[in-house]
C-alpha cells in the first residue's frame, strides 16, 4: 500500500508540471471556488521548435476546485490559438507535414491538448491547429492560426529544408 501511495503521489506531481518550453503570459479567473484554485483561462507562449521567428500563443481553460488543485480534474476541450511572426523566419530542419509541435495533458491519464503545424506551399503559409483528444473519443472543438512567410524588415525568410512526407 505504501508503494502505491508513493507512485500515486509521483504521478500527480508529474501531471501537474508545466511544459518547460512554455511561458505563462497571464491568466484570468472565470469562476470562484470556495476550496482550491478558481477555474481560469491561462494563456501560454512558446516558440516553434523548428522555425526561428514564430511564437505560438495558446489560451485554454483550466479546472480549479479540489480536483483541479490536486491535478485530478479533466479540463474542457476549449482552447484558442494565435501565432505570430516575432523575428526573421528561419526553418532550422526538415518539417513533417501535420507535425505535432506541442502536447500537454488535460486530465490525469487520458486527455491531451495538441498543437500541430501544417505547411501550405501554395500560399507560403504555416498553419497551426490546436485541438484536444481522448483515448476513446476526441472533441471537434479546435482553433487555427496562420503565419505567411514574409520578410522581417529587409531580411527575407529562410525556408531552407521545408516539408517532407510524414
Amino acid at each position: 500500500m505504501k508503494k502505491f501511495l508513493i507512485c500515486a503521489l509521483a504521478l500527480l506531481l508529474v501531471a501537474g508540471c508545466d511544459n518547460p518550453d512554455t511561458a505563462t503570459v497571464g491568466s484570468v479567473d472565470t469562476a470562484f471556488q470556495l476550496i482550491g484554485p478558481n477555474h481560469k483561462i491561462v494563456t501560454k507562449a512558446f516558440n516553434d521548435p523548428k522555425i526561428d521567428g514564430i511564437t505560438v500563443f495558446v489560451a485554454k481553460a483550466e479546472t480549479g476546485g479540489i480536483k483541479g488543485g490536486l491535478g485530478l480534474a479533466e479540463d474542457t476541450s476549449d482552447a484558442s490559438i494565435a501565432v505570430r511572426q516575432t523575428g526573421p523566419l528561419r526553418v532550422k530542419e526538415n518539417l513533417k507535414d501535420s507535425e505535432e509541435i506541442f502536447s500537454e495533458k488535460s486530465s490525469l491519464l487520458f486527455k491531451h491538448m495538441h498543437v500541430v503545424r501544417f505547411w501550405d506551399a501554395e500560399h507560403k503559409t504555416f498553419v497551426y491547429l490546436v485541438y484536444s483528444d481522448r483515448v476513446l473519443s476526441g472533441s471537434p472543438k479546435n482553433s487555427i492560426s496562420a503565419v505567411t512567410a514574409m520578410p522581417w524588415g529587409t531580411i527575407e525568410p529562410d525556408l531552407g529544408p521545408l516539408v517532407t512526407a510524414p
